[in-house]
């Protein structure tokens, strides 16, 4: 157990470390009214998304709560403090990016070197609260409660609520990204971050509430749910390898919130040079310390060697295909990338040859990421000669970076807002540092929704193994082609896209309303156009939030139901066999959709980096696609993420009445 409270106590560490971190963005002083102002009405309007969205999620968790004490009482207080952990995460994520995007603007006048240290201090709060609540809930709970069926409940929390927050923020984030692009950059040709755009503010809201908040509970819940069927699966084994087993996926979980402060620490020494580099050292750094940890730590839990080394390679491949993946999305959307610069010369011929050209190399962008994970997958089941615990390491391993990772995407949307609070409050940042630091804020953004998007599959995998593990389903031969095994197959398939179809509807249908909104606000005040009067930036604000709040609950509910109805009605078999389809063709759509996003943005960026190409019948076609694009890599993709791993863990708690 000593382990296990060692592994509690870094944990807290790391959460000092947030609160230093916190002190040094806050105690920076901003001296510029108008700048000032600006971040006010960012502030105030996240503050209001905050209370309206978490109190529609505070009542799901509520009325999930009375269910579970008639179902099964156990699971009440570890799924309270999963979602409520979640919550907190998401909620740090959006404080610190309002605290953080104003200081980062101001500190770029003067030093694009302090300016960079400030964004990246307001991403580390992220990235390592979002590891350490996750690490010190889990070891909290397991310590207390001291039976690891129960932590399902954890995991059904923090995926409820992840999933919740990536909605209902993605498709207020992408509606009000949409309507401002439309409306500003097509119809009257005003810049984007423009203070005459009616929905600017809303635009910018959105920024920090799906990159920092949504993706942040994604993240939270995927290792949240590694710590889960891990230490449920470690239980099995607790007799044989030693009672140490079970601190295996903790102790290997603290071992990555300390390598990844120290990449941190790495990356904030910067004084100079490529911001590129700094970050791809700060990860080799840390991916050094995340190498050694996959050795040390199988050691210490495991009293059977041979076995340690076989676990400690099968993390070792996890880990490898994930820092992988994140370099094969530079191939896709890499500013300036041979498919970033085919779309961009298609959109000369216009939005329809933008739109396919575009879907061509979106249609092929899952392949490699789905071979990778694959081969990781094989590998570590051969080497550990056939157990699941091979594959069990090598989920673990993907999990390993998440707090650097993390650290660096929250560090985008600051650096994003504080590009948009210079341009509204009319401030000229003549040394060009606030524009490296959005174009590294894009990549680093897009590394971490294909590392995600990764990490996603493995969980999904190890989860549906676990409930395999449960339920018997491996033995079952003889009903893999029964009516019913291919009813859920096919059922569970084709679940993903009536999901997306949801998410994107949603998000195009709030854009549609918001849209007419600044129609109209430009028609009845033609002084807002000419600058004179201002918009009414709330009227953006409170509809994108009421029809985001509105327009997530459906398929909220078909995520939560659809497993319960085919597990009680057709039974565990079917129910196994619509994770299997759930999880192949979410596995699918997951990075065509990330990839294909980023790519249309990006090509957007690649015609807007020269000035005169601004307006023109090209940047008009480009932005059509990005706008087709948006929908896709920040609501469906990251949704996608989200919705396989909740029906699995649904599937989890429905598999002690099918065992019984």
């Amino acid at each position: 157990m000593y382990l296990i409270y060692g592994s509690i106590a870094l944990g807290l560490l790391a959460m000092i470390i947030v609160i230093y971190l916190t002190l040094n963005v806050i105690r920076e002083n901003v001296d510029n009214i108008d700048m000032i102002n600006i971040a006010n009405y960012i502030k105030e309007a996240a503050n209001a998304f905050i209370k309206r969205h978490y109190s529609a999620i505070f009542a799901s968790i509520l009325i999930i709560t009375v269910l579970l004490m008639v179902f099964n009482v156990k699971l009440v207080l570890p799924f309270v403090i999963g979602a409520s952990s979640s919550i907190l995460a998401a909620y740090i994520g959006l404080r610190i990016a309002v605290e953080a995007n104003v200081r980062t603007a101001y500190l770029a006048i003067k030093s694009p070197i302090k300016a960079f240290k400030l964004a990246f201090s307001g991403g580390s709060v992220v990235g390592l609260s979002i590891v350490s609540l996750s690490l010190i809930s889990v070891g909290i709970l397991y310590l207390i409660l001291q039976d690891v069926n129960c932590l399902v409940g954890f995991g059904f929390g923090a995926s409820l609520s992840a999933l919740f927050t990536q909605l209902g923020g993605g498709i207020f984030t992408k509606a009000a990204d949409i309507s401002a692009d439309l409306v500003g950059k097509v119809e009257l040709g005003i810049p984007e971050d423009d203070p005459r755009n009616p929905a600017v503010i809303a635009d910018q809201v959105g920024d920090i509430v799906g990159d920092c908040a949504g993706r942040g509970s994604d993240l939270f819940e995927s290792i949240s749910d590694d710590y889960v069927t891990a230490l449920i699966l470690c239980s099995f084994i607790a007799n044989k390898f030693g009672v140490n087993a079970l601190a295996f996926p903790i102790l290997l979980g603290a071992s990555g919130v300390l390598s990844s402060l120290i990449g941190i620490f790495f990356v904030r020494s910067y004084s100079g040079g490529s911001l590129n580099k700094v970050f791809n050292f700060g990860l080799i750094i840390s991916s050094i310390f995340y190498i050694i940890s996959s050795f040390v730590v199988p050691m210490l839990t495991f009293n059977d060697m041979s076995f340690a080394y076989e676990i400690s390679l099968s993390i070792m491949s996890g880990l490898i295909v994930s820092l992988i993946v994140c370099f094969i999305v530079q191939y896709y959307t890499g500013f300036g990338s041979m498919p970033v610069r085919s779309v961009a010369e298609s959109s000369k011929r216009g939005a329809a040859l933008n739109i396919l050209t575009g879907l061509s190399y979106a249609l092929q962008s899952p392949f490699i990421p789905v071979i990778m994970v694959s081969s990781a997958f094989i590998l570590s089941y051969i080497i550990t000669n056939g157990s699941i615990y091979g594959i069990l390491g090598a989920n673990l391993g993907t999990d390993l970076a998440v707090g650097f990772i993390m650290s660096s995407d929250a560090f985008g949307p600051i650096c994003d807002n504080a590009a948009g609070i210079a341009e509204m409050s009319g401030t000229k940042v003549f040394n060009g540092g606030l524009d490296e630091l959005d174009a590294l804020g894009n990549t680093m953004k897009a590394y971490t929704k294909a590392f995600a998007s990764a990490s996603g599959m493995f969980s999904t995998l190890i989860i549906f193994m676990t409930y395999s593990e449960i339920v018997g389903f491996w033995n079952i031969d003889s009903k893999l082609l029964s009516p019913i095994f291919v009813v859920g197959l096919l059922i569970g398939a084709s679940l993903p896209f009536l999901f997306s179809s949801l998410t994107v509807g949603a998000t195009s249908k709030t854009a549609l309303e918001l849209v007419d909104i600044i129609r109209k606000q430009f028609k009845e005040n033609p002084d807002i156009i000419k600058g004179i009067a201002k918009p009414d930036y709330a009227k953006c604000v409170d509809v994108a939030m009421k029809l985001s709040l509105k327009r997530m609950m459906l398929p909220g509910i078909i995520t939560i139901l659809s497993p319960i109805i085919i597990g009680l009605v057709l039974g565990k078999y079917a129910l196994g066999a619509m994770l299997l389809g759930g999880l192949s063709t979410s596995a699918l759509l997951s990075p065509m959709f990330t990839f294909g996003g980023g790519l249309w943005d990006n090509s957007k960026k690649y015609i807007e980096k020269d000035f005169w190409m601004k307006g023109t019948p090209t940047h008009e076609a480009a932005v059509v696609g990005d706008t087709v694009g948006d929908p896709l890599k920040d609501v469906a993709g990251p949704s996608l993420n989200v919705f396989m791993k909740l029906i699995n863990m649904i599937a989890l708690i429905l598999a002690s009445i099918f065992s019984s």
